[in-house]
């Protein structure tokens, strides 16, 4: 946004008035441009400082800003800092960084939404290049401190192995490009956060953020930032957070979860069996003996309930605008539907019974019952997969009908 874009300087969106309980926070009527978000939790050393930068800012760029303060239970004098900078301060019981963006998000009123810490490591005395790209038709800018970081403000393993893994797997998951997908200074249009339709409560919102942005075709950029080491202790548990991006990029992606997987264990059925099959005595491998029919049939098995798990979640998921239709899916909707599912199973159960039914008479009228283990074993095998897909058939057709 250029200065041209406002018609007057910085304008504080919010003051402080004293009120029957204390001081109170009290909304102005006049148009907000931008609002910058800071999540605070016992901050009182720098949030007075990113408040005064961010608001020194605006009124270089001439621009009409608000400062908003969310206050995640803090113990200190955090609150009170940041009332005398001039933020306005709104409360989020629910701890969690996630908790705290989106309370701040929601309350924001400014046409462009900047989310940044209150740590004082983000410089928010000149947020011009952060936002220019959304001048240009971007819908968000992501920061990138890989390339800037001041000494010491990022210890190696988040450095080198939890940053990078991640925004690996984002990459992997999503298609993103970015460079650092972690960082937790960004700007996005007030209709770039209605799209996101952010859920997350903890540190993965940063991954959430980028995971949907790219899913619902927003367009993102990146530009350099310059990153400083923090004043007061940090608040990041890196295993805790950690598994929680971890598993929030699992639970988003059922095709990587289960559904490559599980083809992957069909064909390792499959192939397992195909060695098993023309020998019923197993194969020898020098002095053992090893038995494929079992290993083949487990591999199906698992491998076939994957595959529906896939179908039923990436059902679920595409419902709530997390992904797109993929191959599976479409097979389903084009082919299959419930009945399809329904009558594919009936028919795997009758065969494997019918097969059960053949074995069983034919040991009644005296033929050796070892020589039939392997054919048993698919028979038993079919039933499974048969009553799985009638399940599963069931429930996606209840997640189709929500």
């Amino acid at each position: 946004m250029s200065p041209e874009q406002s018609e007057s300087p910085d304008t504080p969106a919010t003051q402080a008035g004293p009120t029957d309980g204390g001081t109170a926070t009290v909304l102005s009527d006049k148009p907000v441009d931008v609002s910058v978000v800071l999540p605070c939790l016992n901050e009182e050393q720098t949030v007075a400082s990113c408040v005064s930068k961010a608001r020194s800012w605006f009124e270089s760029a001439r621009l009409r800003g608000e400062v908003i303060v969310v206050d995640n239970g803090s113990t200190d004098r955090s609150r009170e800092e940041a009332l005398a900078a001039g933020a306005r301060v709104v409360d989020e019981s629910q701890r969690g960084y996630g908790a705290a963006h989106r309370r701040g998000f929601a309350d924001a009123r400014g046409d462009i939404i900047i989310m940044a810490d209150a740590d004082d490591t983000y410089d928010l005395s000149d947020l011009g290049p952060l936002v220019e790209p959304l001048s240009q038709g971007y819908d968000m800018v992501v920061g990138n401190r890989l390339k800037t970081l001041s000494p010491g403000a990022m210890t190696w393993s988040h450095r080198f192995i939890g940053t990078p893994a991640l925004t690996t797997l984002l990459g992997l998951f999503s298609g993103s490009r970015l460079g650092d997908s972690q960082c937790g200074l960004r700007a996005f249009t007030r209709e770039a956060y209605e799209r996101m339709a952010l859920k997350s409560t903890g540190m993965e919102l940063a991954s959430e953020m980028i995971l949907k942005s790219a899913r619902r075709g927003l367009k993102m950029a990146e530009v350099p930032i310059p990153y400083h080491p923090r004043v007061a202790e940090s608040k990041l548990n890196t295993f805790r957070d950690g598994w929680r991006h971890l598993r929030f990029l699992i639970l988003a992606s059922p095709s990587y979860l289960y559904t490559v997987p599980g083809v992957f264990l069909i064909l390792v059925g499959i192939l397992t069996l195909g060695l098993a099959l023309p020998s019923s005595h197993g194969i020898d491998i020098g002095p053992l003996r090893w038995q494929p029919i079992f290993g083949g049939t487990i591999f199906l098995v698992v491998g076939m309930n994957a595959v529906l798990l896939g179908l039923a979640s990436r059902i679920y998921t595409t419902a709530r605008g997390d992904t797109k239709e993929d191959w599976l899916l479409r097979l389903y909707r084009r082919y299959l539907g419930l009945e399809g599912l329904f009558l594919f199973g009936l028919f795997l159960m009758v065969c494997g019974f019918g097969v059960d039914l053949f074995l069983m008479i034919s040991s009644s009228a005296g033929s050796d019952p070892s020589n039939w283990v392997d054919i048993a074993a698919v028979a038993q095998s079919l039933i499974v997969i048969g009553a799985n897909l009638l399940l599963v058939g069931v429930l996606a057709g209840v997640l189709e009908a929500e």
